[in-house]
């Protein structure tokens, strides 16, 4: 006897797909189907991938065909499987969004020394100079130095009260909101943790504080590539990070190890840049000269060579050390050598995070306010 098309769609309407409660038609499994005189194939698929439900759809399908048109007629089943949307690997690194927060860039190195935490300072403060709203997290849990560095080593957060929650309120100076462990360490208390508790302290220190609405939040992350660095990329979505180094070749080394870490395909932070610290000396009272002590442009050629951009150049000057130690950043110092410097590198900076948030889907793209001179990023 003939059989159609019309005929063996109508009796698959009796095959109820697994895991649901709608027939394989009404949900559109039925991919294909061939009649030849008396032989019937049909293609199907399969929303569940096991062999043993398959097999039980093979069966339900010969069965539907048989009992509604005729039991005689050789049917041919072929199950594929639905394809699945990817799910995100269980290693893969995901952060979610810190509420208020627009932008998120950890400021690293590869080792001890070079001054990045003088460099996070600084370019927190500047980018407060230059109208934005600034928050800086001193992530280094075992040598906090922020505290001194601003000039606020006695104070003390306070909590405060949001939507029925305790959160920390930020100390704020120079018109920076900052967290650090220092602030809840004695002076001449060691920190000795640790790494997950060490992770853990530094998750509060971002979660459970009250930043408010911000434009940038800078993390000034320890030395090195260990769990903190990890904790942090697993626990917020980073704009970008900035690598610092000195131009002599052990740090370079440890730089070129810095910026691989970033780059680790589950991790994938885009490098804002590199900054050379200490680049040259330059005495007070010979302006003009520059003499390098540590090597010259070795961070610059660093970058060019890892094809991530340069920010720029600090010097090695006497002012820098003094306005560090007395918590007053130096980029605070009006138009000197190593204010302009830093200023050179902040401004820089943000234009490769601009960039760097243009580049993304309009979903994901971060928006940057627009304040002295920088695009707005939509």
């Amino acid at each position: 006897m003939a059989v159609s098309k019309e005929e063996v769609f109508k009796a698959l309407k009796s095959v109820v797909a697994a895991g649901t409660d709608k027939d394989i038609t009404a949900l559109g499994l039925v991919r294909n189907i061939q009649i030849f005189g008396e032989d019937v194939e049909v293609d199907v698929e399969s929303p569940q991938p096991t062999l043993h439900a398959r097999k039980k759809l093979e069966v339900d399908v010969l069965k539907a065909v048989h009992e509604n048109i005729n039991p005689k007629i050789k049917v041919k089943v072929r199950t594929h499987i639905t394809e699945q949307p990817e799910q995100p690997k269980s290693n893969e690194i995901k952060g979610k969004p810190i509420p208020g927060v627009e932008n998120i860039i950890a400021i690293a190195s590869g080792k001890g020394g070079v001054g990045k935490s003088t460099v996070s300072a600084n370019l927190a403060v500047e980018l407060a100079n230059m109208g934005f709203k600034v928050g800086l997290v001193d992530a280094d849990i075992y040598g906090p130095s922020m505290p001194m560095m601003f000039d606020v080593p006695n104070v003390k957060p306070t909590a405060v009260d949001i939507d029925g929650k305790s959160k920390m309120q930020p100390v704020e100076n120079y018109g920076v909101k900052m967290l650090s462990i220092g602030f809840f360490a004695g002076v001449d208390q060691a920190v000795v943790w640790r790494g997950p508790m060490a992770s853990k302290a530094l998750n509060q220190l971002i979660w459970d504080a009250h930043w408010g609405e911000l434009d940038f939040l800078l993390i000034d992350l320890p030395p090195g590539t260990g769990d903190i660095h990890l904790s942090v990329v697993q626990s917020v979505p980073l704009n970008g990070a900035v690598i610092v180094s000195t131009p002599q070749n052990v740090a370079l080394s440890d730089a070129r190890k810095g910026v691989g870490m970033f780059r680790v395909p589950n991790i994938n932070v885009p490098v804002l840049g590199i900054v050379e610290n200490m680049a040259y000396f330059t005495p007070e009272e010979l302006p003009d000269n520059k003499y390098y002590i540590f090597g010259r442009e070795g961070a610059k050629h660093l970058a060019e060579e890892l094809e991530v951009p340069f920010l720029g150049e600090i010097p090695l000057v006497q002012s820098i050390r003094e306005a560090g130690d007395v918590g007053r950043p130096a980029v605070l110092q009006g138009t000197t050598v190593a204010a302009e410097a830093f200023r050179n590198v902040c401004r820089n900076m943000v234009s490769e995070c601009v960039k760097r948030n243009e580049s993304l889907p309009p979903t994901e793209a971060v928006r940057i306010t627009t304040m002295a001179g920088c695009s707005a990023v939509k």
